[in-house]
């Protein structure tokens, strides 16, 4: 009989610290050239902009703290790599100086950023309405997925017109630009001009072989997450009090998401879009409009907590932009659940441009009706290559999703238009709170209105959400998940890893994994007197049924599965719950 034995996880676990007590300081003030690791023994200090150069690796330990002050960001070039492997119990956490790792504050642009650049396709053949010049050359960007674009990236300066150390795009959809997990990252951004920002992590053209789970952003003067074409795909992923755009896509991703929290708020005293949140999806499709590829996306099990007066719309959408919305939670939006923007203010020309599909259309058109305008010479084969991330259904979904507490008198207008609140959607307009808990603090006068930031959450399913009609498919990257919103009823993934728990901002009562273990195991777990547990049994680790409850009497319990060897597969844990 196999058998394994995890430690009953503490139910006040915070990160004040990460756990392992910093030796010294090491300033960073040179760009890293050669395969470089970052150690939880030192905090690291960026003075600068510093970038990991093509054929570099940088590694970062567990626990690993960088607290920076207003010069310091990491780049991370195309051709390099950045390994990021912080756990739930020692996450990496990249801050600013000011940070006391105990306390929220109003604010942001302390530090810089964390930018990746990769070589995966992008669509940016126009910038400000007219064809892009790739710097330092007399080349323009095209229309068709050729391979040959590149774009400089936002926010960075190049040190020659030209310089490869700031520019995205090539045509690996493939491309590894290394792997990022648990990473928290507060109180950056820096403005270099208009439109000219650091988001809280920037992601230009970044392949699927990457992998990125567990990030969150707390404050940043512009978008918590910004994507430039490439397939990238993200996985728990936590959002709070951006400036602009909760998650901003543009030029042409093509990935997927899945179990988020998005908190809408401000990291400023300032306006909408420079340091009050803006809308909470904004997608835009590709520059121009009908070059190829185009957004084209599939997201699942976010949870959205608008701003009821400032916020504006749930999801914006853009010159030809298309994604799938399964299983979410969508409530206090300040606008629009939907909204056609239709443009993006780039120049580039919306909805329909050269025979594109409408925004109407988006709505009833297969997912795999591939536009044949501007595809080049790759054939319908080579087109379905391109767009991997959507596997079922319209271009544009909403769908077996909560609504609730939207209340700007136009909130469903656009949706309704769309079919959005159909029978078949399966769709609920709320009267109950899909969420466990939601508390907000005294209005703040923000961006001309009222905002009222939340202090504290407790994200899991409740009413509503609990249950799902049906669930995202098992395709090597999505986990089939019975629930809507990014949390089920019993487990608060934030515990443990994020600055929203080292702050005080997650309810107490979020239940904790005591125990996992394998079918034929015996899982054991201390218990505490008076506390009540759920044992829980699963055959994917992701849909749980509760097998018993018992009251904790001090001491060490067991749950040993009576099933044959033969039996379906299953795995156990043991909840704390109050």
């Amino acid at each position: 009989m196999k058998k394994t034995t995890l430690a009953l996880m503490g139910m006040a676990a915070a990160i004040a610290g990460t756990g392992i007590a910093p030796a010294a300081t090491v300033t960073v003030s040179n760009d890293i050239t050669t395969s470089t690791t970052w150690s939880a023994s030192n905090v690291y200090d960026m003075t600068k902009q510093i970038y990991v150069k093509p054929g570099a690796t940088l590694t970062i330990q567990a626990g690993t703290v960088c607290k920076s002050a207003g010069g310091g960001s990491l780049a991370v070039c195309k051709g390099a790599k950045i390994y990021v492997n912080g756990t739930a119990a020692h996450p990496v956490i990249m801050t600013s100086e000011a940070d006391t790792m105990t306390g929220w504050r109003e604010a942001c642009t302390e530090w810089g950023n964390l930018t990746i650049m990769g070589k995966a396709l992008i669509s940016g053949s126009h910038f400000a309405g007219v064809p892009y010049v790739r710097p330092g050359t007399a080349l323009t960007n095209t229309k068709v997925p050729d391979g040959t674009n590149v774009r400089q990236m936002e926010g960075l300066t190049a040190a020659y017109a030209g310089d490869p150390n700031v520019m995205y795009g090539g045509n690996d959809d493939n491309d590894n630009s290394g792997a990022i997990h648990y990473l928290s990252l507060r109180y950056g951004g820096k403005v270099l001009g208009l439109t000219n920002e650091l988001n809280g992590l920037s992601l230009g053209g970044i392949g699927r072989a990457t992998e990125i789970d567990h990030v969150e952003i707390m404050n940043n003067v512009d978008d918590g997450i910004e994507i430039w074409g490439g397939t990238v795909n993200l996985k728990y992923i936590s959002i709070w009090n951006v400036g602009d755009d909760s998650l901003d896509v543009d030029q042409g991703w093509r990935g997927k998401a899945q179990f988020g929290l998005i908190v809408q708020g401000s990291s400023a005293n300032a306006t909408q879009g420079s340091g009050v949140g803006d809308n909470v999806f904004e997608v835009d499709g590709a520059e121009d409009s009908d070059a190829q590829p185009v957004t084209s996306a599939c997201i699942y099990n976010f949870t959205c907590i608008g701003q009821p007066v400032v916020g504006d719309q749930g999801t914006a959408w853009r010159d030809g932009a298309r994604v799938q919305y399964r299983n979410c939670i969508w409530m206090d939006l300040g606008e629009a659940l939907v909204k056609n923007d239709n443009v993006d203010g780039d120049g580039a020309q919306g909805y329909g441009l050269n025979g594109t599909l409408t925004f109407a259309q988006i709505w009833t058109t297969a997912y795999n009706s591939y536009s044949q305008v501007n595809k080049g010479t790759l054939n319908a084969a080579g087109l379905a290559s391109l767009y991997q991330a959507q596997s079922s259904g319209k271009m544009a979904e909403i769908k077996d999703s909560v609504f609730y507490n939207n209340l700007f008198a136009s909130a469903y207008t656009a949706a309704d238009t769309a079919g959005v609140r159909a029978a078949a959607n399966n769709n609920v307009t709320a009267s109950s709170s899909p969420i466990k808990s939601l508390t907000r603090g005294t209005a703040l006068t923000r961006a001309g209105g009222s905002l009222y930031p939340v202090t504290n959450v407790d994200p899991r399913a409740a009413n509503d959400a609990v249950a799902s009609v049906a669930a995202a498919p098992a395709d090597g990257f999505f986990s089939p998940a019975n629930y809507r919103g990014g949390f089920d009823a019993d487990v608060n993934w934030l515990k443990g890893w994020t600055a929203a728990d080292a702050y005080g901002m997650l309810a107490a009562s979020s239940s904790e994994t005591a125990s996992v273990l394998e079918l034929t195991a015996t899982t054991f777990y201390q218990t505490t007197v008076g506390a009540n547990y759920k044992v829980q049994s699963s055959t994917d680790m992701v849909n749980w049924a509760t097998d018993a409850t018992v009251v904790g009497d001090g001491t060490i319990k067991s749950a040993t599965d009576l099933a044959t060897p033969n039996s379906t597969k299953k795995f156990y844990r043991v909840l704390a719950v109050q």
